[in-house]
């Protein structure tokens, strides 16, 4: 008799447990079994398609923050900039902001949350 089965036994269920079906279970999805739940998260998003911009939006309604890979989105350079003005129109409006982080990753923040983009510091004069 494993744990599983002690366990439901305890609390006085007769169905056994399957842990292999309880884990892979939609609401299991999301689950971080090992921390405690966070207020927001940080959350890597492919970027392969229009339709994932709804999902880029709907994180941002949840304040998590996007890390945005396109590099599949990449070599339709059209299409992508086309997705990136909608993105930037709708952080607008939540007072959002948006950054590119690398050659393929866009680091895109919910209202409220802003990115310092540093600049190259110019060169200090010398003084006298």
């Amino acid at each position: 008799m494993g744990i599983f089965d002690r366990l439901g036994k305890s609390i006085g269920t007769s169905k056994d447990l399957d842990i292999e079906e309880y884990m892979g279970s939609a609401e299991m999805e999301d689950v971080d079994v090992i921390n405690e739940p966070a207020d927001f998260y940080v959350k890597p998003i492919n970027l392969q398609q229009e339709a994932d911009l709804q999902v880029i939006e709907d994180e941002l309604g949840k304040k998590n923050i996007i890390l945005l890979n396109i590099a599949d989105m990449s070599k339709r350079q059209q299409t992508l900039s086309g997705i990136i003005d909608k993105l930037k129109e709708h952080l607008a409006k939540i007072n959002g902001d948006i950054a590119r982080i690398g050659q393929d990753k866009i680091l895109i923040t919910p209202a409220r949350v802003k990115i310092i983009k540093s600049r190259k510091p110019q060169a200090q004069s010398k003084p006298f």
